[in-house]
């Protein structure tokens, strides 16, 4: 069965922005299952200015301190 978004429910959302990264923290529930947690990262593309998605990968502290927050008040959708 292939993923159908219409079936992907966001349950909360926040963002924290940095000077060329911006990471996301949000909970999504697939056709009413267990809600989860996702971490989505992008980031600006100097050239065209449009934000680019990327790879969560590694963090640095600064975006650790500052996602905390974020990823306890998702923890409530979970």
């Amino acid at each position: 069965m292939a993923f159908d978004k219409s079936l992907d429910k966001e349950l909360f959302s926040e963002q924290v922005a940095f000077e060329t990264t911006r990471i996301t923290v949000a909970v999504f529930s697939y056709n009413d299952g267990t809600p989860k947690l996702q971490l989505s990262r992008e980031n600006l593309d100097p050239n065209s200015g449009e934000w680019r998605f990327s790879k969560v990968g590694r963090m640095d502290q600064e975006e650790v301190v500052a996602i905390l927050p974020l990823m306890e008040k998702a923890k409530e959708k979970l």
